[in-house]
């Protein structure tokens, strides 16, 4: 059977697992519109995939906090209304990489800064949901910023009291909130570039892979 050399993975999901900018990108549009503002461009748009959605419409979209909360409250009644798995693909080779990590007995946990019961919806579309030990997101209170630090600490937490050995864990993710996030708590992150990160912010990552199958290796060995 196929060894790992870490205790557990986690897993951001935007742009690491699933790929659901078809979807995010129109709400972020319509939501800025119905506001009086402009919506950035479709290449700009890409950015906001990663960060909490409420430091996105602070810091890029420019609304003051109280705009900013009410953003982020219409942007998840969009989602809500359209089904969370709608217009969301999983990157090549990344579900076969959880499932075997799954049949190899390697404890796996989400991380992620969308929504908990977006992460939960979209596993569960794709029948990957049982594959984790424990799946974390962002709280559901609009109000609240959940930085990437903010949902690994719960994600670690909820892995131990499930009994998970967290002593060996590893992150993978694609924008330098995860590289940022991990570093406070000494984990180590393989850095993936089929997301939406920027040149350079793989900086400080243990690793960084093109494809499914330059990560996989570094997560099992046969």
């Amino acid at each position: 059977m196929p060894t790992s050399p870490w205790s557990c993975v986690l897993w951001d999901v935007d742009g690491t697992v699933a790929d659901a900018s078809p979807g995010i990108l129109p709400r972020i549009t319509a939501v800025l519109t119905a506001l009086g503002r402009t919506p950035p461009a479709p290449e700009d748009l890409r950015h906001w995939i990663g960060p909490p959605l409420l430091e996105s419409f602070e810091v890029r979209g420019g609304l003051t906090p109280d705009e900013a909360v009410e953003a982020v409250r219409t942007y998840r009644e969009l989602a809500s209304r359209e089904g969370y798995a709608a217009a969301v693909d999983l990157y090549p080779g990344v579900p076969e990489i959880i499932r075997a990590l799954h049949a190899a007995d390697v404890p796996q946990g989400t991380a992620s800064t969308k929504p908990e019961n977006q992460v939960f919806a979209i596993l569960t579309h794709y029948g990957l949901a049982d594959c984790f030990a424990t799946i974390t997101g962002a709280r559901a209170d609009a109000t609240v910023l959940d930085t990437k630090a903010d949902v690994l600490g719960r994600a670690l937490e909820r892995l131990r009291d499930a009994g998970v050995d967290t002593s060996r864990p590893v992150l993978i993710g694609d924008r330098h909130h995860d590289v940022d996030g991990a570093a406070e708590y000494g984990i180590p992150v393989i850095f993936v570039r089929w997301g939406f990160g920027n040149p350079g912010e793989d900086a400080g990552a243990h690793a960084v892979v093109d494809t499914a199958d330059q990560l996989r290796p570094l997560l099992l060995t046969d």
